[in-house]
């Protein structure tokens, strides 16, 4: 049986490990190819470890297990050059069409308020979280309305894209940002077909939350862990929830939904 997604292709940012590669592992599934890339490597303010080379490698290779392409790249979300390359390249090799863009790269680094912050802790992570989702977007879009076929547009905010939340205003900031870049966005490209959303999940078990750092930082911040409480008795949602939510967007299924936000949080409290 053909998937919900047969002969498309999908850009992914932020692929190499987590929520990344499991979108594109499940849109592989459903029958797309695949365009990846990944920082891998270490940014300053990030107190976690950070995606690596290796990491995307084992992106590629479960694909590949699908049986689909991927056209995997190293590549910084915040380097519009960089982007650029690599989304022109993955089109030519896969056909000359784009269909589906998945805007998932993200970090996260705390302060004990907003005027805490640093400059390059803001900088750092409003360039990826935010400016790195419009960078990709500006790529891809002259793509998908050249080649004519529509298409959707999924873009990675949080529960925090929602609601405020202490320590974190960089991160609230960046992933309210996106929720009115989509909103623009969806209006400007109804004209063609192409569908514009946004994801927002609560805490999810990847490498970004489930690591010593992370682990020891929750213990020591109660109000951070209740940020991430949910309504449903699970802890965290797995990457797979939201990639789920992403083949439905992205899936003829879904075809006169854009514009809105999509929770998948778990019945997330504090709302």
């Amino acid at each position: 049986m053909a998937g919900r997604l047969e002969g498309k292709v999908a850009l992914v940012s932020g692929a190499a490990r987590g929520q990344g590669r499991s979108h594109a592992v499940r849109l592989a599934q459903e029958g797309a190819d695949v365009i990846a890339f990944d920082l891998c490597g270490q940014m300053s303010t990030v107190p976690y470890p950070m995606a690596t080379s290796d990491d995307l490698k084992e992106t590629v290779q479960q694909v590949e297990e699908l049986d689909r392409r991927i056209v995997a790249r190293e590549a910084d979300v915040r380097d519009s050059a960089a982007v650029k390359a690599v989304v022109d390249e993955g089109v030519a090799e896969l056909g000359g069409r784009l269909d589906i863009v998945c805007a998932n790269a993200g970090i996260c680094t705390f302060g004990e308020n907003v005027w805490s912050l640093t400059d390059e802790q803001w900088d750092e992570t409003i360039g990826v979280n935010l400016t790195g989702v419009f960078k990709t977007i500006r790529a891809a879009v002259p793509h998908m309305i050249q080649a004519g076929n529509g298409g959707s547009i999924v873009i990675t905010s949080s529960t925090a894209g929602v609601k405020g939340m202490t320590r974190i205003g960089h991160y609230v900031a960046s992933k309210h940002g996106v929720v009115g870049l989509m909103r623009t966005l969806a209006n400007e490209l109804a004209q063609y077909s192409i569908r514009v959303n946004t994801v927002h999940p609560t805490g999810v078990d990847t490498p970004m939350v489930n690591n010593d750092y992370m682990q020891s930082f929750l213990a020591d911040a109660p109000e951070m862990a209740q940020n991430m409480q949910n309504a449903l008795p699970v802890e965290m949602v797995e990457p797979v929830d939201i990639s789920n939510a992403i083949v439905w967007l992205c899936s003829d299924e879904a075809r006169y939904v854009t514009g809105i936000t999509v929770p998948v949080d778990a019945g997330f409290l504090n709302r």
